[in-house]
């Protein structure tokens, strides 16, 4: 007979197996645990903070509420200007001949922004509230979401067209364009479209500081740009901001616009329309002219440096330099000149930038770049340093620099600026194809990137609602400058 005390070992044998089952897989967790924390880096209790104070920091859209403002503020001024019957300006050729064929259509809802170049360069307000007005089954992958109650929206877009308004009136009667008079269209459309807004439960609510303006044409708005510089302002530049020309003797004067009105916190550089068409990388062939120029040789203020410029150049072999009116000759001299350039060369006007950067790159013509205080669209999405040359004004002005300058740069180089340029093009285009603007855009396209860009605004300017939400009755706190 076996010993009684050795059936307790299978018991005890078991007891411990059991034991070390149950411990194994908790110490293999905590194995795995320690080992995952020591590849991976601690958590930044500034990024935590961030995130728990901002939860929809990660949200791929921006809500956008469109102002209630009547049809005779943005398209009922299509209406308008196209019963005009005829346009004595310079570049207003093409919009004289389509109006015969625009008295033959009945009512129309939604006419063509006019062709004039002087205008079209500035349409961003057309494309931008053609895309919004587009049905929401219609607008796939689009940055912007279109609400229909301001209490929901992240920002309220004012449909007004800025530079059509001004436009109209300098056709009509220029004489009383600065008059703040019943004579003058312009001056009382800008009131009646700011007493609307300023009207408004939702101005109310953030003192408009969450209200998107287009103001691309430096004439548009001209009597309200102080009321509206709390607002998020979509400018080409900032240069249309200051009504002083280099006559002003004094630099106080009460007609200038503040430079702490404006800021690159809140505002948004956008692009101009280009006027020029688009030429693809495989269409491009040999070019024989080093550096082309063409526009007007005498402006003012910064435009100063494009006079000096002109002089030092224009007699350098390769480098052609000629006046240029916007029509339609004008036009093919332009697309002919910069399609057959190394370099296009983009000295300031009356302001830091204009139009024909923009053509320069769909003309894939290098840009050259000689304006100390320009401000670019897109810049974080785009590195202009990619496909452009910045010169300071002090080295473009020595003699001989310039063009030796980029007599230096290789053609490999050259090769590598066209390539990159011609893979961005497309973020600068607004045109649809859509009558009206009405329509699918494209989601690389202007109209997407500029509410992009908008969104990146918007912690600050939430931050001052805030803020002024809860200053004392009667307090006031200056405006003050961050324009860097």
């Amino acid at each position: 007979m076996a010993p009684r005390n050795n059936s307790r070992l299978p018991i005890k044998s078991l007891s411990l197996s059991f034991s070390i089952f149950c411990i194994l897989p908790i110490s293999l967790f905590f194995l795995f645990y320690l080992s995952h924390q020591r590849s991976s880096p601690l958590p930044s209790p500034s990024l935590s903070l961030t995130h728990k104070l901002s939860p929809n920091q990660n949200k791929s859209s921006i809500k956008v509420y469109i102002a209630d403002l009547p049809r005779s503020l943005n398209y009922g001024l299509l209406d308008t200007y196209w019963s005009i019957k005829s346009d004595s300006r310079i570049g207003s050729e093409i919009d004289n001949e389509l109006r015969s064929d625009f008295t033959k259509t009945t009512n129309p809802k939604y006419l063509p922004y006019p062709e004039n170049p002087i205008i079209k360069q500035y349409s961003a307000e057309y494309w931008i509230l053609g895309d919004l007005m587009t049905p929401a089954d219609l607008r796939v992958n689009l940055f912007a979401e279109r609400v229909f109650d301001s209490d929901e929206a992240d920002v309220v877009f004012v449909p007004f067209f800025a530079t059509l308004s001004a436009e109209i009136q300098l056709i009509v009667e220029k004489g009383v364009f600065r008059k703040k008079v019943v004579g003058n269209g312009d001056y009382m459309r800008q009131k009646e479209m700011l007493d609307l807004i300023k009207a408004s439960d939702a101005w109310k609510r953030s003192g408009g500081r969450d209200h998107v303006f287009v103001i691309t044409d430096p004439v548009a708005v001209w009597h309200f740009k102080a009321e509206l510089a709390p607002a998020i302002l979509l400018v080409v530049d900032f240069g249309g901001w200051y009504k002083v020309d280099s006559k002003a003797s004094n630099d106080s004067s009460s007609e200038m616009i503040q430079h702490t009105q404006i800021s690159l916190l809140k505002d948004v550089i956008v692009p101009y329309t280009h006027l020029l068409p688009r030429l693809h990388l495989s269409e491009n062939q040999d070019r024989k002219t080093l550096v082309y120029f063409k526009g007007a040789k005498h402006r003012h203020r910064g435009g100063l440096v494009r006079e000096k410029l002109w002089d030092l150049m224009v007699n350098e072999p390769d480098v052609v330099m000629e006046e240029g009116f916007p029509n339609a000759t004008g036009r093919e001299q332009s697309i002919n000149g910069m399609r057959s350039s190394e370099f296009c060369l983009h000295p300031a006007g009356d302001t830091p930038t204009s139009c024909r950067l923009f053509d320069a790159i769909v003309s894939l013509c290098i840009p050259v770049i000689v304006s100390d205080d320009i401000e670019l669209p897109f810049e974080g999405m785009v590195d202009y340093s990619d496909f452009s040359v910045f010169v300071s004004v002090n080295n473009a002005l020595q003699p001989n620099w310039l063009v030796q300058y980029l007599r230096s740069i290789s053609k490999r180089q050259r090769d590598t600026f066209r390539h990159n340029m011609a893979q961005i093009q497309h973020i600068f285009e607004y045109d649809s194809g859509q009558l009206g603007g009405i329509g699918p855009i494209p989601p690389d396209g202007a109209v997407n990137n500029i509410w992009k860009k908008v969104h990146q605004k918007l912690p600050m300017i939430k931050e001052a609602i805030i803020r002024e939400k809860r200053k004392p009755q009667g307090v006031f706190v200056p405006r003050r400058c961050h324009c860097t």
